[in-house]
């Protein structure tokens, strides 16, 4: 082990122009606590060697990308972190675009924010130099769950709504969500995040917005939005469930420290579920995430308070709602694995829309993203039902003509489009205890509904690979390996698909390119190969189905779905070796 000691004299210094150029940004940053932290890390990166220089060079390595999912990332100073310029280049930036790109008068836009630090800042400033340019501006008066601003933009006829949210990212981190709606977009992206070529237009009148201190910053002039929003929100999302339908179950909500218990336990208790445990020390806004390592419901640990306190009071589901309240997860009690266990989002996925035809009487399309199960296809198919694959995102999933219901593998579930186009945790919570509730009332559980849909289809199960990589270069590497070598067989059966998804796919037709593989066997064995669009990893989605046969007993069912987890397995062994990380 090194010794302890002051750094080497020489250690990497701090390249000249990379100072003058952050020097320049403290110059310009309206924000005290950032330049502070900048100019501590200008005085520290005097010195050969410090950690400080690196911080430096990442924060000034270029500008954080506007992309379809808006902004997000690390709190800081600098152009490659999320802090009060940054928002205010890109506040301007969407104003520019209404006003100037559209030729828009007056339009108006819907701003809300999450609890994280500074977000409320954030969307302060952002009303106030949208207001400045000419915009018409209504502010949620405090926090609330993302999808009540994707419900406003549609609700108000906006053209345009921000939240400032970071979703369920680490606590260090803060985002900068869009939507476009009213006279800034098409009938099919209304109150839907934005897509190409809007995010591209966007972010050019971000880059070509002046010196920070040169923008205009209204001191008053918006509107506050109170409760009648929530009201109205509320109002239509508590609208789904029948109201004659079963409410004899009992649930554990988990909000992981975000903005989604109050509107999730009126939600619930409005149309009927009143047995609803919070888990009280998530129960609360809290940006530290204290009882979690990773805010995200899909991450292991995440919801163990909530699986512990369904085991005290002897729950029929869990619900986690994401720190924004946009997704949601359902945990339940497996009796083919002994033990409680979260729902993977393809099969809650189905789940929702088996239930929303057989229940609720859907006749739309049925809309999933590429890398989501195809098990939603064949419920619909059997229901006489269209259904749509689209890209990766619910800016596109929300965009499929004719939605009556969408979802995507990353516990992202839109039950109600014509209300909120986009995906919502909150309406989703209904019907998960809508489900829960009927099938208790049945005599069997949300694992044995799922067991009736495998009978009837096959059970398609699925599960992830993702290689998180250091130096960024190692990606196209392995997605140009794949494409020079691809496997011949997966799990010994004959490869019949070999599909390049940059080039367009069949399943997506009539949608743009986007960097992919998808494979697909002679046994239906399914493999999706694609960059991670927020991660420096490579994900690996993969599906397998096994047959069931007809009259298989329960018990039987636990051998099948043990030898889906096996293949499973196995199928990650063979792609890190066909990708070089084996």
């Amino acid at each position: 082990m090194a010794p302890d000691g002051p750094p080497a004299a020489d250690g990497p210094r701090l390249d000249p122009d990379l100072r003058t150029r952050a020097e320049a940004w403290l110059a310009d940053d309206p924000d005290p606590a950032t330049g502070s932290a900048l100019t501590s890390l200008l005085e520290r990166s005097r010195t050969a060697g410090d950690p400080a220089i690196e911080e430096i060079a990442d924060a000034f390595c270029g500008d954080l990308e506007f992309g379809t999912a808006g902004l997000r990332g690390r709190m800081g100073p600098g152009p490659n972190r999320m802090n009060l310029a940054v928002v205010s280049r890109a506040a301007r930036g969407l104003a520019d675009h209404l006003l100037g790109d559209l030729g828009l008068k007056d339009p108006l836009v819907v701003i809300g924010y999450d609890a994280r630090y500074n977000s409320q800042e954030f969307a302060h400033r952002s009303a106030a130099i949208m207001t400045a340019a000419g915009c018409r501006v209504q502010l949620l008066e405090r926090f609330g769950p993302t999808p009540l601003v994707a419900f406003g933009v549609r609700h108000l006829d906006a053209e345009a709504g921000i939240v400032v949210t970071a979703s369920h990212n680490p606590p260090a981190d803060n985002g900068y969500k869009v939507y476009l709606g009213g006279r800034a977009a098409q009938p099919d992206g209304q109150g839907v995040q934005i897509v190409p070529p809007s995010d591209g237009q966007i972010a050019a009148r971000i880059a070509a917005v002046g010196p920070v201190r040169d923008i205009p910053v209204a001191d008053s002039g918006w509107d506050l939005l109170g409760e009648q929003l929530r009201e109205d929100y509320l109002e239509a999302i508590c609208a789904l469930p029948d109201p004659d339908g079963p409410r004899d179950v009992r649930i554990v909500h988990t909000a992981m420290h975000g903005v989604g218990t109050e509107t999730a336990l009126a939600a619930l208790h409005r149309t009927g579920f009143v047995e609803v445990h919070t888990v009280a020390k998530q129960a609360d806004p809290d940006p530290d995430f204290p009882t979690v390592a990773f805010p995200n419901p899909e991450e292991p640990g995440a919801i163990d308070l909530a699986l512990e306190l369904a085991r005290t009071v002897e729950a029929d589901v869990v619900i986690a709602n994401d720190p924004d309240a946009d997704r949601c997860a359902a945990a339940v009690l497996d009796p083919h694995r002994d033990g409680w266990r979260m729902l993977t989002g393809d099969e809650l996925g189905v789940l929702l829309g088996d239930h929303l035809i057989r229940r609720h009487g859907y006749r739309g399309v049925l809309a999933r993203s590429i890398v989501s199960s195809r098990w939603l296809a064949r419920v619909a198919e059997e229901a006489g039902v269209d259904s749509a694959a689209t890209l990766t995102g619910f800016k596109w999933i929300s965009r499929a003509p004719g939605i009556a219901f969408g979802y995507e593998e990353a516990i992202g579930y839109c039950v109600l489009p014509e209300v909120v186009r986009d995906k919502d945790g909150l309406s989703a919570a209904l019907m998960v205890a809508e489900m829960a509730a009927l099938a208790k009332a049945e005599g069997t559980t949300l694992i044995g509904r799922l067991d009736e849909l495998a009978a009837a289809h096959g059970l398609y199960a699925t599960s992830q690979l993702s290689i998180r990589v250091e130096d960024l270069a190692l990606i196209p590497s392995m997605m140009q390996q794949l494409r020079s070598a691809p496997p011949s067989q997966l799990l010994g059966s004959a490869v019949t698909t070999n599909q390049d998804l940059s080039q367009g796919s069949v399943e997506t037709t009539g949608l743009p390119p986007t960097e992919g593989v998808l494979l697909l066997s002679q046994d239906d064995t399914r493999v999706v190969v694609r960059p991670s669009g927020t991660e420096p990893k490579l994900k690996c989605y993969l599906e397998v189905v096994q047959n069931v046969p007809a009259g298989t007993p329960s018990a039987e069912m636990s051998v099948l779905r043990r030898r889906a987890d096996e293949r499973l397995e196995t199928l990650k062994g063979e792609l890190r070796v066909v990708l070089g990380q084996a």
